[in-house]
């Protein structure tokens, strides 16, 4: 596969195989030290996210902190890291993207009710960069986000994943709203494993290969080099019902057309390619150096929506004669118009059997229609490759005053490289390729960190512990122009026909280029036990931005132990999400259902271009949000931890992208007056604005206990999330439909329970989860599915070590082939979906799976 990379990314490869062949040569000269087990589970218990003191444990954190082990990502049928959240964090969710531009490429997830981009993500405690991938098409309550992808991290690479669930943009800037993941990279420095994982769904499709592998190497005696990779593979899946106009046309005799015409299913993984390195020395007893970073390449295909041969816009449809009948669009090739083509052919029910569609058409050399290169009509198939690579180095350690530094650089890019199939550019006639590659966006990020610690006696029996640090962070946005043929205004385009490539036009040279912008941040953290049961911690931060200025935003929180079990803990902060130059910048036309229930060519438009002012647009400004939470942690001595926390999050001016205003006749005048010469292959204009307030508010209960039982050890997890999302305030350009999606089209209660029993070599796994019931605007086209039913799935797993290092896995994700109701109330009329494409349960069914684990 050809790939283009800048120089970052060759630095970024340099750096990892350096540290590779770094290792290998580490590796024949030193013999390992052995690793204290005990001392090993102890940290896994300790979280360093939520606070700049030492690290606390999750009883101990005055903000609710899950701590997941790396076992529980390896043990469950979910091999991309965004399903594996969903399994093990209840309050996270997200669904199947069968049909949805660029959200087949990076799935966009949502914590606590908010959208994929109100979750900050860290990797070892630093910043990861966005996803060049903006969701324009989000399920409602992400349209227009522009998160992390952190489906490139491999579970093989992680010694825990710590979840902060509250609101803390005053710790860690822009984007935390919803709170922070931590994923914590493994860092041992001998051993490792090779899985070799096989699944398949019920249904028969969707095999999925993958193989994964993890290594630790010593680097000297005074550090490590721990090294992961995966490799996977998916085929498609297909959960659809023939279209009833694809089903017309087949009983009408036209024997070109699929069946199904348009598949609703996963899509197809064809490479997924991931590697993680994580390196550190000990340069004294008092300071060691870092490094860590990754290179990920995923490839993705999925399917599109059917064009039907009679009335497709811009491709096939004519309009309609004075009795309402349809008409085929059909092109004259002859460039002075001197071929005299049939404006006036009724396509019927089959416009292939017409005498004049046969005669003065297709059989005409100077005449020309799409049905004559794609008789039963087309369905494009879309996706792309994303490249994603990071690199961060630093040190850190203590000086002889004890105040601790940590100073880090951390580069990151993610590049994806859109590409269409089995469509045209119709504007060209019969010269149009079918396949294209409509374009590139790059997210670029430079970050540089400065922390320092101190602890100072107070007079009390712990000392205040402050922190502050400064932070300077570069970003830019880079769109690149797709091939010619991709957005070429072709000889047919006056005669009506639509120009770009059908479904995901191009972008032009004239809609390529960079934004930037940097930002310089203060902070200033405090934690103080008053007494030996009362903790509380304060936290500002001041950010000032280089395109719409500065925030100040701060934070309190505190912890009381009430008695010897329990104890209380709350915390408020107000908090802020930046624009990010994607949303501010971006330029991109799609094909969505509009609200007349037809397929259109959507634009979507920087809020400062002409025609976006012209519906409303204004320059962005950030999201502001209060957040307050209080909680009871519950640790017995029989061994059951409780913790139980409310949360309120209060969000004004909330970032996304309007509903499509439909663009009239003079709209599209002013437009081509303006030199937009394109204008007439939309028919609706999107763009992204401060549209909308919300309030979300939910519990989240987490409870784990162990026993002894069977002649084994039995561990039960409960989870336990209600959450609640209101519409506060909306503009116009938000419609109703698109309210309710905001607020019902996520489950109001999911929780799961999971038992792990282990006994001698056999290991046995059972996990129940809840799904409660949601509404669907089915298409964004105003077809509303409500009250789609709550649902139950199990798991299962088992698994037995043959010897001490081989075990041999085999289990089953959604077992008892759970499907979410099917849709019924529009009969086909919802494009061939067989079910809610947004199901939290999934559209898929069962899974099953086999895996073999070699440990060393």
């Amino acid at each position: 596969m050809k790939t283009s990379l800048s120089q970052v990314t060759r630095n970024v490869r340099i750096a990892l195989a350096a540290s590779a062949a770094v290792g290998m040569l580490a590796s024949a000269n030193t013999y390992a030290q052995e690793a204290d087990e005990a001392e090993a589970k102890d940290f896994e218990q300790i979280a360093v996210v939520g606070t700049r003191a030492a690290p606390r444990s999750v009883g101990e954190s005055p903000v609710p902190v899950d701590i997941i082990s790396s076992d529980e990502f390896q043990n469950q049928g979910a091999t991309d890291m965004v399903s594996m959240m969903q399994t093990v964090v209840p309050s996270f969710n997200v669904n199947d993207q069968p049909i949805n531009d660029a959200s087949t490429l990076v799935r966009p997830a949502n914590l606590r009710g908010m959208a994929s981009d109100h979750t900050l993500v860290l990797v070892n405690g630093k910043r990861r960069h966005r996803s060049a991938v903006i969701t324009f098409l989000g399920g409602g309550l992400s349209d227009g986000a522009q998160g992390p992808d952190i489906s490139v991290i491999p579970s093989s690479a992680l010694k825990q994943v710590e979840v902060l669930r509250d609101g803390a943009a005053a710790q860690y800037g822009s984007d935390a709203i919803a709170g922070v993941i931590n994923f914590v990279l493994n860092d041992a420095d001998e051993g490792g494993m090779v899985e070799a994982r096989y699944g398949s769904y019920y249904e028969g499709d969707g095999d999925l290969m993958q193989i994964s592998g993890n290594i630790g190497l010593p680097l000297s005696e005074n550090g490590f080099i721990n090294l992961s990779a995966e490799y996977r593979t998916a085929d498609p899946t297909s959960r659809s019902v023939q279209r009833d106009d694809a089903a017309a046309l087949i009983a009408a005799g036209n024997t070109a057309v699929a069946d199904p015409a348009q598949v609703w299913g996963s899509p197809e993984i064809k490479d997924d390619i991931k590697f993680f390195a994580n390196l550190g020395l000990e340069l004294n007893d008092n300071a060691e150096a870092y490094m860590f970073g990754n290179y990920a390449e995923r490839e993705v295909e999925g399917g599109f929506y059917y064009r039907n041969p009679h009335n497709r816009g811009g491709v096939n449809d004519g309009g309609t004669d004075a009795d309402g009948n349809q008409l085929l669009l059909v092109g004259d090739l002859t460039g002075d118009m001197s071929g005299n083509c049939p404006t006036d052919i009724q396509v019927g029910d089959n416009v292939l059997e017409n005498p004049r569609y046969i005669n003065e058409v297709a059989n005409n050399p100077n005449c020309f229609a799409f049905n004559e290169m794609f008789p039963g009509g087309f369905t494009p198939r879309f996706g792309g490759t994303v490249q994603d690579m990071s690199l961060v180095f630093g040190t850190r350690g203590e000086l002889p005053n004890e105040i601790g530094y940590d100073i880090s650089l951390n580069l990151g890019q993610n590049e994806i490289d859109f590409a269409i199939s089995n469509t045209i550019n119709p504007s060209l006639g019969p010269d149009t390729p079918t396949s294209f590659k409509p374009g590139t966006y790059v997210q670029s990020e430079q970050t540089f960190d400065l922390d320092l610690t101190k602890p100072i006696e107070v007079g009390l029996n712990e000392p205040l512990y402050l922190a502050g640090g400064f932070q300077y962070r570069h970003e830019s946005y880079e769109a690149k122009a797709g091939d010619i043929a991709s957005y070429e205004i072709g000889p047919l385009a006056s005669q009506g026909f639509g120009i770009g490539s059908n479904g995901f036009p191009g972008l032009s040279n004239k809609s390529q280029g960079e934004a930037s912008r940097h930002n310089i941040a203060f902070y200033l953290d405090a934690e103080l036990y008053l007494t030996d049961d009362f903790l509380v911690a304060a936290a500002v931060r001041y950010e000032d931005y280089s395109d719409f200025g500065n925030t100040t935003k701060g934070k309190v929180s505190a912890r009381y132990q009430l008695t010897d079990n329990i104890a209380l803990r709350g915390a408020y902060s107000t908090g802020f999400k930046a624009p990010t130059i994607g949303q501010s910048t971006v330029r991109n036309v799609t094909t969505a259902f509009g609200a007349s229930g037809q397929l259109e060519d959507q634009a979507t438009l920087p809020p400062t271009d002409p025609i976006s002012v012209q519906k409303g647009g204004t320059p962005l400004t950030p999201e502001e949000s209060e957040s307050m939470s209080f909680g009871v942690v519950a640790e017995f001595d029989n061994g059951l931890f409780l913790t139980a926390d409310y949360y309120h999050i209060e969000v004004t001016d909330r970032i996304s992208t309007t509903s499509a205003i439909a663009l009239t006749e003079e709209d599209i005048a002013a437009l081509l007056a303006q030199g937009v010469s394109d204008a007439s292959s939309f028919s609706a204009v999107k763009f992204f604005t401060n549209d909308f307030d919300t309030t979300t508010e939910g519990l989240d209960v987490v409870a784990n206990y162990s026993q002894d039982m069977f002649g084994g050890e039995t561990k039960y997890s409960l989870a336990y999330n209600w959450t609640s999302t209101t519409v506060d305030q909306a503009s116009d350009n938000i419609t109703p439909e698109r309210v309710r999606m905001l607020e019902d089209n996520l489950p109001a209660t999911r929780w799961s329970f999971t038992a792990n029993h282990t006994n001698g070599d056999w290991r046995v796994l059972g996990r129940l989860n809840y799904f409660g019931s949601i509404f669907e605007d089915h298409l964004d086209s105003g077809l509303p599915i409500d009250n789609i039913g709550s649902e139950l799935s199990l798991d299962v797993e088992v698994g037995y070590h043959f010897t001490d290092d081989l075990q041999v896995v085999v289990g089953a994700k959604n077992a008892l082939d759970e499907y979410p109701d099917r849709n019924t109330q529009y009969d086909n009329e919802i494009a061939g979906a067989m079910y809610p494409v947004t199901s939290p349960l999934g559209i898929n069914g069962g899974f099953y799976y086999v895996r073999g684990i070699y440990t060393f």
